[in-house]
């Protein structure tokens, strides 16, 4: 019997709805939803709570051709998380363009190095899109972070590409405007995130 079938049964048996069963295995309902519908497996973790919960072995939940694919899908979604969590941490990271002197400004012929912040004299609306660029990555690395278990198809494919468009779109803009070290910054980051999307893929 394959496994979506044994949830479903063994959940009827002990007489409990699909949302009594997420509180207890500590899980979304709509989680429930997908492991008996087959859209979806459970996590390692969350089958281990499932044995333990209906007092049965793991073996007699999975079959073999289950297990390999359970193993699989359970390496995804390691990997998935470790890349949400790089990408998001260096997201965030950009917000100390704020704060250190990564950029460069030019006051009676000479150059001095100052934060976003502290950045004067200059064009107003260049300070506007670098302040654009920083809140943006910041706000894509927060939303990554918080959304690791967001499982939507549509999230799982765009916040790749919002976080690669606003770090290269960033390091563009601060090549144009020579900013030379908030342009290498951002640059070394787009490098690392591409790198990590291509060995991944």
């Amino acid at each position: 019997m394959e496994l979506s079938k044994k949830i479903q049964e063994l959940r009827k048996q002990k007489k409990i709805t699909q949302e009594e069963l997420a509180e207890a295995l500590f899980v979304s309902k709509s989680a429930i939803l997908k492991w008996e519908s087959g859209k979806a497996y459970p996590s390692i973790d969350s089958l281990k709570e499932m044995a333990k919960y209906f007092s049965v072995s793991i073996d007699e939940l999975l079959s073999n051709e289950e297990i390999l694919l359970l193993a699989e899908e359970d390496s995804k979604q390691n990997e998935r998380h470790l890349r949400d969590l790089v990408f998001g941490f260096l997201d965030c990271s950009v917000i100390m363009l704020l704060f250190l002197p990564f950029f460069e400004q030019k006051i009676n012929g000479v150059i001095y190095p100052v934060s976003l912040h502290y950045l004067k004299h200059f064009e107003p609306y260049m300070k506007t899109a670098y302040t654009a660029i920083v809140a943006g990555l910041v706000a894509c690395g927060l939303l990554t972070l918080f959304l690791q278990n967001c499982w939507r198809t549509f999230w799982i494919n765009i916040k790749g590409k919002i976080s690669l468009t606003l770090s290269a779109f960033g390091a563009l803009i601060f090549m144009i405007s020579a900013q030379p070290n908030a342009a290498m910054y951002t640059f070394v980051l787009l490098i690392i995130k591409a790198v990590m999307l291509i060995k991944w893929a």
